[in-house]
């Protein structure tokens, strides 16, 4: 990354950190001693974290046999802590694409295979999300409240996303992809090494297509189940440290919102929030939990769901997240087309 865009990433992260002192500060109990989460809760709440690295590792293995791709756990660990890594430290968590694609790329997966599994790999991530929130919606149907409103928001939006991209990548890969581009690749200003690069992409998604079609159904079905296991996991983090520190809240909110903050992260302009996601959470989970343990409870959340992956991502990844950034951005400054440097 450049030196503007560490600079960013730094003054980022130290808002993140100040808007949670702010908040504990504003938050600290008056007249007693502070929320101290004991050690077997924080035991557990590692556990979990494994459970769910672990669980997502595994729908990037299985997702691979299904496409009768061969990738090791050991491969599918780092293409998941290194895409938080390099999420972590870029703007609307642009850079865990890249950094997946050079991790399996140097696991010696083929381009059209890679980006073939990431899609894959988005799709069941979507579906199974989908269908996660559907279910904790009847389950909580009468306490939900606002937190489901809140979390079915971010998952249309989110599913939205996805799904639009891929139908379209799919519409305009049945076309004629060969010679010049055509007027609405120059409306768009796709000239050029752009053209080039959209037609390899549309290319590939063609043969995706193709490739889907014949993944093996079992495999993928267990990819889609390790999928719901690595989300509900996340559910887990929140509750477990309310109730270790001994108190009564709404469970609901507990599990609800913070899917909602950890996929609508995603929009975030700066690197870790900029602290956005601390002040939503004291926003709506202000009233559910308790005053006394509330700054105790966002630290520890955060540290639980944030930056111990950034940590770990680092020492599994970080050389090759940072070599990905950087392809990443020489590749978008090198435009060899006169017209597209004009513009």
């Amino acid at each position: 990354m450049s030196s503007k865009r560490w600079l960013l990433a730094i003054v980022s992260f130290a808002v993140t950190i100040g808007a949670s002192v702010y908040i504990v500060y504003t938050t600290w109990p008056e007249q007693r001693n502070p929320a101290i989460l004991p050690l077997w809760a924080h035991s557990a709440a590692i556990a979990i974290v494994g459970l769910e690295v672990l669980a997502r590792a595994l729908k990037f293995k299985l997702s691979a046999l299904s496409l009768r791709v061969p990738l090791s756990i050991n491969t599918a660990l780092r293409v998941c802590l290194g895409g938080d890594f390099g999420a972590a430290i870029t703007p609307g968590r642009s850079g865990a694409e890249p950094a997946r694609f050079l991790v399996l790329s140097e696991a010696g997966v083929p381009p059209s295979r890679n980006l073939l599994l990431l899609f894959l790999e988005l799709l069941l991530e979507m579906s199974s999300l989908a269908v996660v929130v559907i279910a904790l919606g009847i389950y909580f149907h009468k306490e939900a409240g606002s937190a489901l409103g809140g979390v079915l928001g971010v998952v249309g939006v989110y599913a939205a996303v996805v799904l639009g991209i891929g139908a379209l990548g799919v519409v305009l890969s049945k076309g004629d992809t060969s010679g010049p581009p055509p007027k609405w690749a120059e409306n768009l200003r796709l000239t050029g090494r752009r053209w080039r690069t959209v037609q390899r992409a549309l290319e590939r998604i063609r043969s995706s297509v193709i490739a889907v079609r014949d993944a093996r159904l079992g495999f993928l079905g267990l990819a889609w189940l390790a999928s719901v296991a690595h989300i509900l996991l996340r559910t887990m983090v929140l509750p477990l440290l309310v109730y270790a520190l001994g108190v009564a809240a709404p469970l609901a909110p507990l599990v609800l919102w913070p899917l909602a903050l950890v996929y609508g992260a995603v929009v975030a302009p700066v690197p870790g929030g900029g602290g956005l996601i601390e002040v939503t959470f004291k926003h709506f989970l202000g009233d559910a939990i308790p005053a006394p343990i509330f700054g105790a409870t966002l630290v520890w959340w955060r540290f639980y769901t944030f930056y111990l992956y950034v940590i770990l991502g680092a020492f599994a990844a970080g050389r090759t997240v940072m070599r990905a950034l950087r392809e990443d951005q020489e590749e978008a400054m090198d435009d060899p087309d006169p017209a597209l440097r004009s513009a």
